[in-house]
């Protein structure tokens, strides 16, 4: 992604009239698209960053609430009794899943709803007092997650994301044109000692090797956009399969569905999130009546990985859900609908149910997060964000050291070549139909273009705009 930001070199004569066109078109697409793709890009790779490495800042934090330890001669409460403080605790909250530690020195995690918003309880297991509690929102990591989700403005900030991510596309593909044919250029550069030559190489090499990553990043992210995945989902639901699994046992009940069961503060099976929750009977009540710990040991007794989350049941006829540890392996994930009266399993749900589309949304969200292929995957990440940063502060700054002085913004002066390089033209029109966000900001520019840049002398000379 060679150039985001960087201002034309002079215009170069000769008989590379149509390839010299076309670079110049391709680094004027490239260094507009920055504009609204580096400040997202940059934001989306700093709360990544965060989110990778939640599980260690949190605790860090709120040591008070999240660590404890074990006091010689006790052991864990049962889950039942640490529920009963909870509920005692915040009498007039719902309780609506339990989390159990994820190690020894942690703390037992109930998510509640409370009329104030949602709430995580932290409780020591072994004295089985609450120790306090949190709004997952506020955290670092839950502000994170809302920022790299919507920019924390709903629906709206959802399609800038969007937005940015079709442009990003752009920006990945015209500056592998633009680092290949440029590498002469800049060889030469470096070789003569020209300012901001090493700087320049450097961001290049980097965008090299970035935008693979970057391009596997924005395909894998796309599901979870309110306009493509959305509209994609329903084109697939058509076709008869789906991005996430749907629980053919499961009973039509809209109010009670696992996602709402389920507070966001929870890692929830991606192929589950949209699966209606099985009921139980009510009329069965002379049988016995199961627990949490009866939850936790049917799921340990069909083999689901711990710490497991269970999700309680929400009146007299629901179920407990006992959802199995899969972080590092979405072929894992499994989650077993336990009969609140008689502890029976009502039904099972997992990885090998999953029309084939999930499992491959599944294991792209995993390779997303960091979290597929364990240590070599996180750290991968981290680099990953940590050079996606370094990208957004080094093409500002290369434009800023070689911006034109004047009434210039400095833009490369180019248009595309669309009538004479046809595959060009197929190219952007697949974009434009397979993105319509993008499709439709093309179009705007392009209206902006035609109507304004080339019709006010101001505005085509500031933009650097080609006759």
């Amino acid at each position: 992604m060679n150039a985001v930001l960087e201002a034309p070199a002079k215009p170069e004569n000769g008989a590379r009239g149509r390839g010299t066109g076309l670079f110049r078109a391709f680094w004027r697409w490239h260094f507009y698209a920055s504009f609204l793709v580096i400040p997202v890009l940059l934001i989306l790779a700093a709360t990544g960053l965060i989110y990778l490495f939640r599980f260690q800042i949190e605790p860090v934090l709120h040591a008070d609430l999240m660590k404890v330890s074990q006091p010689a001669g006790l052991v864990a409460q049962p889950y039942e009794t640490q529920l009963d403080e909870v509920r005692q605790a915040f009498p007039d909250a719902t309780v609506v899943s339990m989390t159990e530690p994820s190690a020894p020195n942690r703390s037992t995690v109930f998510s509640v709803d409370t009329a104030a918003g949602p709430r995580d309880v932290f409780v020591d297991p072994y004295e089985g007092k609450v120790l306090g509690s949190l709004n997952p929102d506020t955290t670092l990591s839950g502000a994170a997650i809302l920022l790299h989700g919507e920019l924390m403005a709903g629906r709206w900030g959802d399609y800038v994301i969007e937005i940015a991510a079709c442009w990003a596309i752009v920006m990945a593909l015209t500056g592998y044109y633009l680092f290949f044919l440029g590498r002469v250029a800049r060889a030469r550069r470096r070789a003569a000692g020209a300012a901001g030559a090493v700087l320049r190489s450097r961001h290049g090499r980097t965008g090299a090797v970035l935008g693979l990553g970057l391009l596997f990043l924005i395909v894998s992210g796309l599901p979870w956009t309110g306009f493509w995945g959305a509209k994609a989902q329903e084109l697939a639901t058509h076709q008869g399969t789906s991005f996430w699994g749907e629980d053919p046992g499961a009973l039509s009940n809209p109010t009670s569905t696992l996602d709402e069961s389920l507070p966001h503060s929870h890692s929830v099976p991606w192929g589950l999130g949209k699966t209606e929750v099985p009921r139980s009977n009510p009329a069965d009540g002379k049988r016995s009546v199961a627990t949490v710990d009866t939850a936790i040991e049917v799921g340990q007794r069909n083999g689901l990985r711990r710490p497991m989350t269970i999700a309680l049941p929400a009146d007299d006829g629901g179920v407990f859900s006992a959802i199995g540890y899969a972080f590092n392996d979405p072929g894992k994930e499994r989650t077993l609908h336990v009969d609140r009266y008689g502890g029976g399993v009502v039904s099972t749900y997992g990885y090998s149910d999953y029309p084939a589309l999930a499992k491959v949304v599944a294991q792209g969200i995993a390779l997303h997060e960091g979290r597929r292929l364990g240590t070599f995957n996180f750290w991968l990440t981290t680099v990953f964000c940590l050079g996606v940063i370094f990208m957004c502060v080094s093409g500002p700054l290369m434009w800023w050291r070689r911006r034109p002085k004047g009434n210039s913004l400095g833009a490369p002066r180019g248009r595309l070549p669309l009538r004479a390089t046809p595959a060009l033209a197929v190219l952007v029109t697949a974009l434009a139909i397979f993105l319509p966000l993008f499709g439709l900001t093309l179009a705007a520019a392009l209206l902006l273009d035609q109507l304004a840049l080339r019709r006010i002398p101001r505005l085509g000379t500031w933009f650097n705009t080609a006759s």
